[in-house]
């Protein structure tokens, strides 16, 4: 007689994240609140390069404004870069998207030169080797564990809508679903506008807070 399979623990009830979340009400009884924009993938190759669009360029613009903004009050800013090696097309991305970009150390690989001024020295940049980021989802949650969910408020924006943008914002809803998080489509664009459309009703209907998408 075959055995039944044991039953898969919750992540969200996990212990780790119990403690998370015990920890963050006693390190701020206050309730202080903390604002991190999150700016996804702004780099050459996805702007006017290997995999640019017009839509890409034409937001640059409404980032810098938005990393201006951030910056001007003091607040937090995570910079991503999408980070492949020389062997990409061995990989399952590179089979799929078979269109070499974001090469480390390549010129490709460069955040947009606008943006990149805007940031400066000020923002934390994370390399990801994936669509999404583990290292990204680590780096929140030790906001997390000084404010508390509820208290860490999220804004993203970047490159590309459909694919790295999404799949970070659905990384951290999970992680952190007490967490809100905004995303802002004006400061956004797709591979294409369809997709971008069709990447921004997934999010609201996961529960991320979407505006300036008309």
């Amino acid at each position: 007689m075959q055995r039944p399979a044991p039953e898969a623990p919750d992540p969200l009830k996990s212990e780790m994240l119990s403690k998370i979340c015990e920890e963050s009400a006693a390190a701020n009884p206050e309730g202080k609140t903390v604002n991190i924009l999150l700016v996804i993938d702004m780099q050459k190759d996805f702007v006017d390069q290997a995999l640019g669009t017009a839509e890409a360029q034409a937001i640059v613009p409404a980032v810098v404004a938005k990393i201006n903004e951030y910056k001007a009050r003091g607040d937090v800013i995570i910079a991503t870069r999408d980070t492949h090696e020389d062997s990409y097309m061995d990989t399952q991305e590179g089979k799929n998207l078979p269109v070499v970009h974001c090469v480390e150390e390549t010129d490709g690989w460069l955040l947009n030169t606008e943006v990149a001024d805007a940031l400066g020295e000020y923002a934390t940049v994370i390399n990801k080797p994936t669509f999404g980021s583990t290292d990204l989802v680590a780096l929140i949650r030790e906001y997390v564990q000084q404010y508390g969910q509820p208290n860490v408020h999220v804004e993203i924006i970047g490159l590309c809508t459909d694919i790295c943008v999404v799949s970070n914002a659905l990384m951290e809803k999970a992680f952190y679903p007490e967490m809100p998080i905004t995303l802002d489509a004006a400061c956004c664009a797709g591979v294409t506008p369809a997709t971008h459309d069709a990447a921004i009703a997934t999010m609201r209907m996961c529960q991320i807070n979407v505006i300036n998408a008309d």
